[in-house]
């Protein structure tokens, strides 16, 4: 099973920032005039990508007043957007020193320090104050963590009381082996997958009410099929893409991906919760 040590490694990239520079040159953009939009390729690293930010968030019911947590935040997309849009403060946590890193910096260019934060730190024990977030969320985050019920402990103590938690995961659907590698680990011994039962089962211990589930299955074939007409169209990737993220092995990690859901061994879902008040 995945530890912090082994997932920082996963995904640290090594030069990953000025690898960046370099597809925002290529856009035709510089650190002063490239925009949350433009970095959306690059930064939302789950299933659909923006497109499913907007859609996943927009459940959360976010205002300007929330105070928001992203769990696992990457390179900080989904906080920039959430600050963006609805003009809320969020504070992203994530294992990876250099996604942290560079996503400050990302925070820099856009103009958007004074509502963005990010922090290297695990989930499972921070050192936030009880009570001091009205909203969070995780994309794409607990297929990297085995301890499930230590996350979710830890939300509920710092999530207020009513306050909501949003899940959007690739979830276990069916009993059969995952082919590997997959963008968020190279074998199964780094993979720590669940159903969504398991999420309800270890949030519901903790004090969270389910509000809604939805399979995004169909959602995430189209968007693969999209893709490969994209990049077949423009004949090759595009300069901003998880492409930088994942590196050489990008194709085989989507190509698995794709097998993965196409199967229906995997799915990726969307878990909305409540705390109790």
């Amino acid at each position: 099973m995945p530890n912090p040590n082994s997932v920082s490694e996963h995904y640290t990239h090594g030069a990953l920032l000025d690898a960046i520079k370099v597809g925002v040159e290529r856009l035709g953009k510089t650190t002063e005039t490239v925009s949350v939009k433009d970095l959306g390729p690059v930064e939302e690293f789950h299933i659909g990508g923006r497109v499913a930010t907007e859609s996943f968030l927009e459940r959360l019911e976010l205002a300007a007043s929330d105070h928001v947590l992203d769990v696992g935040c990457g390179l900080g997309g989904a906080s920039r957007f959430v600050a963006d849009r609805y003009g809320a403060r969020v504070t992203g946590i994530d294992l990876t020193k250099e996604y942290i890193e560079t996503g400050n910096t990302l925070t820099s260019w856009v103009g958007l320090k004074d509502l963005v934060e990010l922090q290297e730190g695990d989930a499972s024990k921070t050192l936030f104050s009880a009570a001091s977030f009205d909203k969070a969320f995780l994309m794409h985050v607990g297929m990297n963590i085995a301890d499930k019920a230590a996350v979710a402990a830890e939300l509920s103590r710092v999530l207020r009381k009513d306050g909501i938690l949003g899940i959007y995961d690739v979830m276990s659907v069916g009993s059969e082996d995952l082919s590997f590698p997959v963008p968020w680990a190279t074998s199964a011994e780094e993979s720590a997958v669940s159903s969504a039962d398991e999420y309800k089962k270890v949030f519901g211990a903790v004090g969270f009410e389910v509000v809604t589930e939805r399979n995004r299955r169909d959602f995430a074939l189209e968007f693969f099929d999209q893709l490969r007409a994209s990049t077949a169209a423009s004949g090759g990737p595009p300069p901003l893409g998880l492409h930088i993220l994942m590196g050489e092995t990008a194709p085989l990690k989507v190509s698995n991906m794709i097998a993965n859901i196409s199967a229906n061994k995997v799915a990726p879902v969307e878990l909305i919760f409540r705390q109790a008040s």
